[in-house]
């Protein structure tokens, strides 16, 4: 940007520092939303749950499942940011 651009432009200064300021605010939050590492640590505590006998190995295997699925989900998410940012 050249000093006359600059110039003219300042009026909107504010709102692009705000529109930065959005951006960063809105990014943070969807890595936080896309974070797997919750998922992972559902997975680790219903594995001790069936070591424990808490659950049956049926209730164990669909819960597996849901999980497993809700983690390649939100990897394949957090690979889109990764590249997006």
């Amino acid at each position: 940007m050249g000093l006359i651009t600059q110039i003219l432009t300042l009026p909107i200064a504010p709102l692009r520092g705000t529109a930065w300021v959005l951006d960063q605010v809105l990014l943070t939050a969807e890595r936080e939303y896309y974070d797997p590492e919750p998922v992972r640590e559902e997975l680790a505590a219903l594995e001790q749950q069936l070591l424990d006998g808490s659950i049956g190995s049926d209730e164990f295997d669909s819960r597996e499942d849901e999980l497993l699925d809700r983690l390649e989900w939100l990897e394949t998410h957090q690979q889109r940011l990764r590249t997006d940012s």
